[in-house]
């Protein structure tokens, strides 16, 4: 993945254009690539910042966390539903997500499934 270059020299990259060089002589001064300092400039002509945007990250969580209050109901109200009625719970809704997404959402809410002592002595003896 390329990296991203610092704020200053975008900010310096910027004023030498507004200072009268074109794109690709201040691209040169500075050693960065024609393309780039084009780009900065239309940010800053956009936004008011060439800052660079936000990288990596979930794009994707709040899909299922929009549900987020029905899942954690669901849950209240059923203290042993599975990960696979929750599924059907949501695609009844209109939200089809995967095994995977529910398992990732309450990972990242922190709510586990904790085993209780009476529940280790209602299975199988060993």
């Amino acid at each position: 993945m390329p990296r991203v270059l610092s704020q200053d020299l975008r900010e310096r990259v910027v004023a030498a254009v507004d200072g009268g060089m074109s794109c690709r002589a201040a691209a040169a001064r500075f050693g960065v690539s024609a393309a780039s300092a084009i780009r900065w400039r239309q940010l800053v002509l956009q936004n008011g910042t060439p800052a660079a945007k936000p990288q990596g990250g979930d794009r994707r969580a709040g899909r299922i966390d929009a549900h987020g209050a029905l899942i954690l109901a669901a849950v209240e109200a059923k203290d042993d539903i599975t990960l696979v009625e929750l599924q059907a719970l949501l695609a009844e809704r209109g939200t089809p997500v995967g095994i995977g997404t529910l398992w990732r959402f309450f990972d990242r809410h922190r709510i586990t499934l904790k085993k209780t002592r009476l529940a280790k002595l209602a299975g199988v003896a060993r």
